[in-house]
């Protein structure tokens, strides 16, 4: 890891922000490209492809090592889960219940997480993270009960689509462990995004795109994936994982604001609160680790 000089921490924190900030553009974003009657899977599939484009050029350009060959059936695996089903779900939620409704469910990745680290790998959960994920389940699920006001929409199927989101982000830090530890970033996302694609091909229903359509798509595939990743990777080098991911925590902050200035999507107070504890269950959870480990940092990929 880089040395922690303050300049480096002061580039490393820009880095994350920035970071930060595309992904909060996303669920607006994604409103834009399906505002026009775009399926939820023909932008789904649009950016995916785009974006695998992206980071193969990418990789060939750094000269990336390939993708080892024991690694490619998780690729696979993630380039299905975390690339097709988490898109088409993310925007499923968004069509069925706005932007702010979907992005906070989507937060909900750090209980997967938990579950999963503890189902997968053995991990002993401490009361620390204990209290963060009671605080985040239960910040959830009131969001997911509060009826919000303006364009966001309660409904089961929202709120189903939401979590499956989370579940699904959460596979970035689960299977992604093992594949961007061993191999290079570029190439584990261009084989995910690229798998994502080939999964999605068949069931895309195409039909001629708007040109604000086309905008969406492309600022989804760019700046929401390919430099948010890129960013984020340049911000992890220099950061603690526990610094990086609580910079990190602002991205459903800045997703809920910019749904209310560019859509008019507000959330009830109740609804508010439950965000807040989501959010406060987030910064819990890495207040704790930056006591137990401040040495390799992980490196989960954009959405």
């Amino acid at each position: 890891m880089t040395t922690q000089t303050p300049a480096t921490i002061r580039y490393g924190s820009i880095a994350i922000l920035l970071a930060v900030l595309c992904w909060g553009l996303l669920g607006v974003m994604s409103r834009v490209a399906m505002s026009d009657g775009a399926p939820p899977l023909t932008v789904a599939f649009w950016r995916a492809a785009i974006a695998a484009l992206l980071f193969t050029v990418h990789a060939a350009i750094t000269r990336a090592e390939p993708l080892q060959r024991a690694d490619r059936p998780a690729a696979v695996f993630l380039g299905v889960a975390g690339v097709a089903v988490l898109y088409y779900s993310y925007l499923n939620a968004i069509e069925q219940g706005g932007v702010a409704l979907s992005s906070i469910l989507m937060y909900s990745a750090p209980i997967w997480v938990a579950i999963g680290g503890r189902i997968f790998f053995h991990e002993r959960v401490s009361a620390r993270a204990t209290a963060a994920l009671s605080l985040t389940l239960v910040g959830v699920a009131i969001v997911a009960l509060a009826s919000g006001t303006g364009e966001v929409r309660w409904s089961p199927s929202a709120v189903g689509w939401g979590l499956l989101s989370g579940a699904m982000y959460a596979l970035y830090f689960l299977v992604g462990r093992r594949l961007f530890s061993r191999n290079a970033s570029a190439r584990v996302m261009a084989w995910a995004l690229g798998v994502g694609a080939a999964t999605m091909l068949p069931f895309v229903p195409f039909q001629s795109l708007s040109r604000s359509a086309w905008g969406g798509v492309a600022f989804l595939a760019l700046v929401c994936t390919y430099a948010a990743y890129l960013a984020y990777a340049e911000g992890v080098k220099r950061l603690p994982s526990a610094r990086a991911a609580t910079i990190a925590t602002l991205e459903p902050v800045i997703a809920v604001v910019a749904a209310y200035v560019v859509w008019g999507e507000r959330l009830s107070p109740l609804g508010l609160a439950g965000a807040a504890l989501v959010i406060a269950g987030v910064l819990l959870s890495a207040a704790g680790e930056s006591r137990t480990s401040a040495a390799s940092p992980r490196q989960p990929a954009s959405l």
